[in-house]
């Protein structure tokens, strides 16, 4: 009888100590979130609205628009999407009480992404960014599918953390206009230090992942 007498106590003990650790992860997450909110939201404002005012800078790039409308608006709506879709994914609530819902929502993030890549691609076909562009649209379509496929395998654990590079990949298209706040300093790197400079983006975002992914087997020694 001792086993049974001893098991609420066992179970209030690990109550006790995994809800603080569930609540610091817990804000932890929404500090992220919060923090990529901000930086996109900062990054619209500073950048992408000057197109819509008469800001010289912004000349050439909006002649640029209006003669690759044809890809470059259904890139924008569907990056859009998948920059939105991603963090309603990671949701655990949304995930157990509407998990309809959130296989819908998985099918409209592929379809962007697929899109979108594509479409960049075709944006950058002619021009020097293009082996920049085509490495960074290549991640995104690899991480993507490999979050799919996962999925499809019900490997849940390893479709979750394709599906943070995926939308790692994702935020890059977001990232990357950080530097066009210095357009002095941006400009003068030439379209070839520029395409570099998408591509160091990209895998700096999927090497900090892994980092986060792994940074428990990285700081903790296994006990033999």
């Amino acid at each position: 009888m001792e086993p049974t007498a001893a098991a609420p106590e066992i179970q209030e003990i690990m109550s006790s100590i995994l809800l603080p650790v569930k609540s610091v992860h817990s804000r932890f997450k929404f500090g992220v979130w919060i923090t990529l909110g901000v930086i996109a939201l900062f990054v619209f404002i500073t950048s992408e609205a000057f197109l819509i005012a008469d800001y010289p800078m912004y000349h050439g790039y909006r002649l640029q628009v209006i003669a690759d409308r044809q890809l470059l608006i259904p890139h924008t709506i569907c990056g859009l999407l998948a920059l939105l879709a991603g963090p309603m994914q990671f949701s655990s609530r949304l995930r157990q009480r509407h998990p309809q819902f959130h296989r819908v929502l998985g099918r409209i993030y592929l379809i962007s992404v697929f899109i979108g890549a594509f479409t960049v691609i075709g944006l950058a076909a002619g021009r020097p960014g293009l082996p920049g562009t085509s490495m960074q649209a290549a991640a995104w379509i690899v991480c993507t599918t490999a979050a799919f496929v996962t999925a499809r395998n019900r490997q849940i654990v390893q479709h979750r953390q394709w599906m943070i590079r995926s939308y790692a990949v994702t935020f890059t298209f977001v990232s990357s206009r950080v530097p066009n706040l210095w357009p002095r300093y941006w400009s003068h790197l030439g379209d070839s230090l520029a395409a570099v400079g998408v591509i160091a983006f990209t895998l700096a975002s999927l090497l900090v992942v892994d980092l986060a992914l792994n940074w428990r087997e990285l700081t903790t020694r296994r006990q033999s």
